[in-house]
């Protein structure tokens, strides 16, 4: 049995019976026909999250034809400056909500619930043709993108690398894998270079890095894995093991690929998590997502994740767990964050 066969069979099992706690907490409907389903769901944001996202409503609407769901990808900020003005019902994203999209979220009467749903690994790409480069660490990185930097040649970088000129391939700046990249490489206070080429569609990221020598670029794991034949991947360096390390499911589930492992949400409109098409989505997603996840190339959390989610779903739990209750950033481990 094939991994999208599995995930369609979870989901369908999902779609069977939309539980009491949701009925009780979200005023979701209660057991249904999916079949019988309507409306609409509106989704956006992340273009790491998409595959997933795409996939879960692929198959949603084989057994829910006659719910139509949309699913756009204008990166992670791009989705938030929707969804924080209710013009979405879910908002995919590959980092969590920030500060500023919280406060625009509570001036509009937003409330949301938080849901995790797969690891990602962060995936620095080179070109089939650079024999050069066998690993790097944060600080080579640091040299290449950080806003200033002297960088124009591989040389530059290395100076027994050739003097090939460097070109960076990077996501928007509305993407939160940019945003995530940012925090790691350029911390609170710096900032990345400006002279890249940019977009939000992560295959012409691609096209762009397996068309010139000196490229370099970076997106998730996923578009990675799909394109092993076109591109390189860079292992890095984990500062604390100090040894190089490349992104694979095992590495990257282990937190071993270090810095650049990270989960990856949905964020649900509470308000619309109340509709019976929506309420059962999302339960579809939760129960059939996991397999579909791993399918299209990123890693299934633990499964005391998925259920804890599960879980603040059904109590209609909003707002964000990387926020404690004085408002200061909480980190770690996704497990610990998710008690």
């Amino acid at each position: 049995m094939n991994t999208r066969t599995t995930g369609l069979l979870l989901a369908a099992g999902a779609m069977a019976t939309v539980t009491g706690a949701i009925a009780h907490h979200t005023s979701a409907a209660p057991t249904q026909d999916p079949g019988r389903l309507r409306g609409e769901i509106r989704i956006d944001g992340s273009s790491t999250v998409y595959p997933i996202t795409e996939a879960v409503a692929e198959e949603f609407r084989r057994v829910a034809p006659n719910v139509r769901v949309t699913v756009g990808i204008s990166g992670t900020g791009g989705g938030f400056k929707r969804f924080t003005v209710g013009e979405t019902d879910i908002s995919d994203a590959s980092r969590p909500i920030k500060d500023t999209e919280l406060a625009a979220a509570k001036e509009n009467g937003v409330e949301f619930i938080e849901i995790p749903v797969a690891y990602d690994g962060l995936s620095i790409v080179i070109n089939n043709d650079n024999d050069w480069v066998d690993s790097l660490t944060v600080d080579d990185l640091k040299k290449i993108f950080l806003d200033g930097s002297p960088v124009k040649t591989w040389k530059d970088v290395r100076a027994d690398w050739p003097e090939v000129p460097v070109k960076i391939y990077a996501p928007g700046t509305d993407s939160g894998t940019f945003d995530y990249f940012k925090e790691i490489v350029a911390g609170d206070k710096g900032s990345i270079r400006s002279d890249m080429s940019v977009s939000e569609d992560d295959n012409v990221l691609v096209r762009g890095v397996s068309g010139d020598k000196g490229a370099i670029g970076f997106f998730g794991c996923a578009y990675y894995f799909a394109n092993e034949d076109k591109l390189q991947v860079v292992p890095i360096v984990n500062p604390q093991l100090n040894t190089p390390v490349k992104p694979s499911p095992g590495t990257i589930e282990s937190g071993e690929y270090a810095p650049f492992s990270r989960p990856l949400f949905i964020y649900v409109n509470a308000v619309s998590a109340r509709k019976p098409q929506i309420g059962s989505f999302i339960e579809f997603y939760l129960k059939g997502g996991p397999e579909l996840a791993a399918e299209v190339g990123y890693v299934k959390l633990p499964a005391e994740v998925y259920q804890r989610a599960g879980k603040n779903f059904a109590a209609g739990r909003t707002g964000t767990q990387y926020l404690d209750d004085k408002g200061k950033k909480v980190h770690g481990p996704i497990l610990d964050v998710y008690k």
